[in-house]
């Protein structure tokens, strides 16, 4: 089709189809970034815990009473929830994954070094910790009950032996398999044998200063002494709600003198942590719908508009033996080249809105490959927008030629 015609009539129809392109630009300015930050939130909210989620229940614990002997009472407790029927197996921790607060170090290669080689989060653990989050232990293997010790507040912590996830296991070791190798968790400690590393375990932490480690976990095989006690179990996942009961009722037998603050199936940790990243999601996606439609609605509007306006000619094309597929074709080229100036306009604004974004917000830059998918959606819905009035302007007779205006 000769597209030279249908530039002279934008000519004559200039406001409208400035506007047209104009909105078309802001649609694809907004929608590529807005579309990048959902496509990086929904990234950020899907990170792997390394845990098998739907089977882990959390329940922490604390003693009442002064002078309490730790040690009996969290071994009289474990004993109980690993008895309890459901219950596949348990353990005791500090923290958890996405809990928001925990326990960090710095991994050492040297008792003195100036400078940790890594930071990373410490999970407490023993024997069942593997088991009971079901982690995938890809190299070593797991803590043997002789080197499970105990720990109490303001000790130095130099666990004889520790597991390390992958990631921080190739950030401290990126050469050589980290197994048999050496670290140090404290300036003044001793040093630790790294017997195991596990594929995943998210650190606790949910923000931005800790997305650098957010895979950097260390578990030691230590018990924690004080006042009260976390403790993970796991469980088949239909039977979570029956067995947060039975393990409170558990625990409140072999001791009442304790207060139980919460028992939670895993899946409420995720919620929580990510709540604010998918109600962001949430919203961009609310807005990037309203705004599309209000384009696609100004489209149809402005398209209706110009088959009013050209009835006559629209009938003296079909007289001169114009098809109704010509008729539609010659409104959906129109639209496409309306739509090729507002995405030329509307890439600039894109990188103009993200440049910032990034100064202002500290976001990231935006991946160039949105910016063709952003075309891409304003194209298509442009064609679908124009395709009803295109349509409408096909069925004008050519008898509309003969009539006055």
């Amino acid at each position: 089709m000769d597209v030279m015609p249908i530039l002279s009539a934008l000519k004559r129809n200039k406001v409208g189809a400035i506007l047209i392109a104009l909105q078309l630009a802001l649609t694809l300015a907004i929608v590529s970034n807005a579309l990048f930050i959902i496509g990086q939130r929904m990234q950020y909210v899907s990170r792997p815990t390394g845990i098998v989620e739907p089977e882990v229940i959390v329940v922490n614990n604390q003693w009442i009473g002064n002078g309490l002997d730790a040690k009996p009472l969290l071994e009289a407790d474990l004993a109980a929830l690993r008895a309890v029927p459901g219950v596949v197996d348990a353990f005791a921790t500090n923290s958890v994954p996405l809990s928001n607060g925990g326990w960090s170090t710095g991994v050492n290669l040297a008792q003195k070094q100036e400078q940790s080689t890594a930071q990373t989060a410490v999970y407490f653990g023993d024997d069942h910790t593997v088991q009971t989050y079901g982690l995938e232990l890809v190299a070593g293997r797991n803590f043997t009950v002789d080197e499970v010790a105990d720990f109490k507040r303001n000790e130095t912590l130099q666990p004889q032996a520790v597991i390390l996830t992958e990631a921080l296991a190739k950030k401290v070791f990126p050469d050589q398999p980290a197994v048999g190798k050496v670290v140090y968790l404290s300036e003044n400690g001793n040093p630790s044998t790294i017997v195991g590393v596990v594929k995943h375990l998210q650190t606790p932490w949910i923000g931005r200063w800790a997305d650098k480690f957010y895979e950097y976990s260390t578990i030691v095989p230590l018990h924690a002494l004080g006042g009260g006690a976390r403790y993970v179990l796991r469980t088949p996942a239909d039977r979570t709600a029956e067995v947060i009961k039975a393990a409170e009722a558990a625990l409140m037998k072999v001791n009442p003198a304790r207060v139980i603050d919460s028992n939670r199936a895993f899946h409420e940790f995720r919620e929580e942590a990510y709540r604010a990243d998918r109600a962001m999601a949430i919203m961009l996606g609310t807005v990037c719908f309203a705004l599309l439609a209000i384009t696609a609605l100004g489209i149809v509007g402005l398209a209706s508009f110009w088959v009013n306006q050209r009835r006559k000619q629209i009938g003296t094309r079909r007289a001169l033996g114009a098809t109704r597929g010509m008729i539609v074709r010659y409104f959906q080229v129109e639209n496409a080249l309306i739509t090729a100036g507002g995405a030329v306009v509307g890439v600039l604004l894109a990188i103009g809105l993200n440049v910032w974004l990034v100064n202002t917000f500290q976001l990231s830059r935006l991946n160039l490959w949105f910016l063709p998918a952003g075309v891409a959606i304003v194209f298509v819905l442009g064609q679908i927008a124009v395709f009803t009035p295109a349509r409408r302007a096909a069925t004008v007779p050519p008898a509309e030629a003969t009539r006055s205006v």
